[in-house]
């Protein structure tokens, strides 16, 4: 059935013009290695292509056991144009936290 993100990390959105920038922050060593390997920048594409039209790159950052996902063309043309309701901050975190890791 897999695993859900958000039982073994947790996660801070922020975003800049049409740009969302996610990081998901593992709670220990062993969801670190299991984000590490599994969360790729086309299961997150995946997650967020209906919101979503660009590229997502992925960056590691092993010393805080976090993946920082920068996601192109996802808040409709950026925060002070869009008219969808809220497609930025806490909601794309909790989109993000709701993608299921395989087991």
């Amino acid at each position: 059935m897999g695993t859900l993100l958000h039982t073994i990390a947790h996660s801070r959105a922020g975003d800049k013009g049409n740009i969302a920038n996610i990081s998901v922050i593992a709670y220990d060593a062993q969801g670190w290695e299991r984000i590490r390997r599994q969360l790729s920048s086309e299961l997150v594409a995946s997650a967020f292509q209906h919101i979503a039209s660009g590229p997502v790159e992925r960056h590691e950052l092993p010393q805080l056991r976090a993946l920082n996902f920068v996601i192109h063309n996802a808040l409709g043309g950026g925060v002070t144009v869009s008219t969808a309701q809220d497609p930025h901050g806490k909601s794309l975190s909790y989109l993000m936290l709701n993608i299921v890791l395989p087991d």
